[in-house]
Order: C-alpha cells, then structure tokens, then sequence
C-alpha cells in the first residue's frame, strides 16, 4: 500500500518532521513518497490509499506557498476518499501548529478526504489533530529532534490505519 507524506519547508524543519513520519509508516509495512509541494510525483500521490501534509507556522498560518498548492492542486490529484492526515513545526512552544493543522484538515475535508488524527485512542503518545514539533531556531531549549518519536509514531498509526481501511498492507 503506498502513503504519500506532501510539505512545505523554508528551513529543512518540515522536511526533517516530513521524513519522520515516513519512516514511521514504512515501518508499519507502506511503500512511502516524500514530496515538496514543488516536486510532487502526481502519479505516486493517485495510487496512494493516504497522504498526510505538513507545513511550517508563520503568523499562526499555513505557508503561503503550501496555501497556493492546496488551492491549485490538491484537487486535481483523486484526493477523495483517501486517508488524510496533517503535521505542523513551529519556531515557539505556542507557534500556531494546531490552527495550520486544523486548516489542512479542512482542505482535506473539503475534497472528501477521510481526516485521521488517532487521538487519544490510540494511548500515548496522544497525538489530538496531529504531530507538532518545535524546532530550536528561537527558543534554545528547545530541538525538533525532541518530537521526532510523536512523528515516527504518528507515521506508523496513519499507515496501519490506511491498511485497516482498505484491506492492504
């Protein structure tokens, strides 16, 4: 089964978190594609059952560029009924991550995506709308590494769930 992992990244931040949880979901058995918004493989993100989006917080917001893209071309790519997830990195504690998430979210739903968080269901970690992690660019305490676990896990969750939803592993 493949899973798509699509972000924006102006500092490498995003790309690293992006890359975090595809490995957690090749671990969980799916074939994974890690995609900038300016170097999406089109034809891998169609076949794939899900596609988790992650974007940087700037001003509490989505990047533009990320904004841009899911406007332009998160709809031409079959996104319903897949499986969609969302991550976020933020340079402060309080940086927004959960309202960038929540936007991409409700792209997802607009284009019929079934929307994954795993919530507290899951036990711990307890991972509500999705991952988000704080890189140490402003605040020294603290380091994106210290989120990498809440990412990988997150990786694994959305792919056994995409295998559990449609019968593949």
């Amino acid at each position: 089964m493949k899973c798509a992992v699509i972000y924006d990244s102006q500092t490498g931040n995003t790309r690293r978190a992006a890359e975090w949880i595809a490995e957690g979901m090749r671990e969980a058995g799916a074939e994974c594609g890690v995609f900038r918004i300016d170097a999406v493989d089109e034809a891998f993100v169609r076949e794939a059952k899900g596609v988790v989006i992650g974007s940087p917080s700037y001003a509490a917001l989505m990047t533009a560029d990320m904004r841009a893209w899911l406007l332009s071309s998160g709809g031409k790519l079959g996104m319903g009924g897949k499986l969609g997830g969302a991550f976020a990195t933020e340079q402060y504690t309080h940086g927004g991550g959960e309202l960038v998430i929540q936007s991409i979210l409700t792209n997802e739903l607009v284009w019929g995506m079934l929307c994954y968080s795993g919530g507290a269901a899951c036990g711990r970690p307890v991972i509500h709308i999705g991952p988000i992690g704080v890189n140490g660019n402003v605040e020294p305490h603290n380091d994106l590494e210290n989120y990498r676990d809440y990412f990988t896990v997150y990786g694994r969750r959305f792919a056994a769930k995409a295998a559990e939803l449609f019968g593949e592993r």
